[in-house]
C-alpha cells in the first residue's frame, strides 16, 4: 500500500491593511528578509514575499485587501521559531523596543513561548521546543529572568506531574509509528 500523502505546511499568506507597516514589522522584529514584492497579475494586490529560510522563497505572503475589519483577526497565530531560550529572551527585548508591551510568555510543555500581536492585531507567537511532550493545551506562565537551568528543571517539574508526560524522543518515536515513518 502506497504511503499516505500528507502535505507539509511550508508558508501562510495574510491579509493586511498597511503593508508597508506590516513589512517593517517582521523584517525588524521578527527578522524575516523580503525575497520578492509585487503587484498581482490575476489578483488585484500587492504582496510582499517574506523567508528567514535561505531554501524557501517565502514563508510569509503579506496581501493587500484586507476586507473591513471584523472584531478580532481571523488569524489564531504565525509561529516563528528560535534556537535557545538566549533568542528567546533576545527577541522578547526586541519585541519591548519596538514598542510591543503586552507580552506573554509561556511554557506549553512542549515549547517555552511569547506570544504578544502584530501591528494589525494578528497574533504571533516566538518559540523554541523543549525536551519533553504535554499533551496540548497546557500552558504555565514562564519566566524568562530564570536561568536556563531553572527553566528546564521547573519545567519538568510541574509537567511530570501530567500523565501524558514523556520525554521528546518518546513521543516522536510513537509519531513515526503512527505516520508509518521510520
Amino acid at each position: 500500500m502506497p504511503a499516505p500523502i500528507r502535505p507539509q505546511l511550508t508558508h501562510a499568506g495574510i491579509y493586511v491593511d498597511d503593508i508597508k507597516t506590516m513589512r517593517d514589522f517582521y523584517v525588524g522584529v521578527i527578522g524575516l528578509i523580503e525575497t520578492d514584492r509585487g503587484h498581482g497579475f490575476t489578483f488585484d494586490n500587492d504582496f510582499v514575499f517574506m523567508s528567514a529560510n535561505p531554501t524557501i522563497h517565502h514563508q510569509l505572503i503579506l496581501a493587500t485587501g484586507r476586507k473591513e475589519r471584523a472584531r478580532a483577526s481571523t488569524v489564531n497565530q504565525l509561529s516563528f521559531k528560535v534556537s535557545s531560550l538566549a533568542e528567546l529572551r533576545a527577541m522578547e527585548r526586541r519585541v519591548r523596543d519596538y514598542g510591543i508591551s503586552a507580552i506573554r510568555p509561556v511554557s506549553h510543555g512542549n515549547a517555552w513561548s511569547i506570544y504578544f500581536d502584530d501591528p494589525e492585531g494578528n497574533g504571533v507567537e516566538i518559540y523554541l521546543d523543549t525536551p519533553f511532550h504535554t499533551a496540548q493545551p497546557h500552558a504555565d506562565k514562564l519566566d524568562l529572568s530564570k536561568s536556563d537551568e531553572e527553566i528546564v528543571r521547573w519545567t519538568e517539574e510541574v509537567c511530570a506531574k501530567d500523565p501524558t508526560f514523556t520525554k521528546v524522543e518518546n513521543w516522536n518515536a510513537r509519531m513515526r509509528d503512527a505516520l508509518g515513518k521510520e
